[in-house]
């Protein structure tokens, strides 16, 4: 069992997005976290967004803080993932709005797929879930893992 105020991000949700282009934070992976925890939504270069929990959110700011700033392909990347990323709250029933620009970037219309990652989640468009899931498949996904270490 998790330990109070920490989840496991496991499992994959086929979510559509309302009329606010809403999407909801699947019930269980917001049990832990309150309305006005907050949370960072940010593009991955691979074409979806990624979504870091309040732990990992600290965690980022304190990496990027001991950014120089004097490095400028640092501050580069700072600026391109703070610019680009959306801040947010869910509200009682676990919603939260996405930008037109987070959801461009995903190729998100109106369907999206919420996949965990365990520390962290993801949000892509069916289409590259499909993909993803395609790559993995079979022996890649065990080659995978032993090139990776696990």
């Amino acid at each position: 069992m998790a330990q109070i105020g920490t989840t496991v991000y496991s499992g994959r949700f086929e979510h559509t997005l309302d009329d606010k282009n809403r999407l909801t934070i699947p019930s269980l992976w917001r049990w832990v976290h309150s309305d006005t925890e907050t949370f960072l939504a940010m593009p991955h270069p691979d074409n979806y967004i990624a979504v870091l929990p309040p732990a990992r959110v600290t965690k980022l700011i304190a990496q990027v803080s001991e950014m120089k700033l004097s490095d400028r392909d640092a501050q580069a990347v700072k600026a391109k993932i703070f610019s680009n990323a959306l801040s947010f709250t869910f509200d009682k029933q676990g919603r939260f709005g996405i930008t037109a620009s987070l959801l461009g970037h995903a190729s998100i219309a109106k369907d999206a797929v919420l996949c965990g990652m365990g520390d962290t989640f993801n949000i892509m468009s069916p289409a590259r879930w499909t993909e993803m899931d395609r790559v993995t498949a079979g022996e890649n996904f065990g080659d995978m893992m032993r090139r990776i270490g696990l």
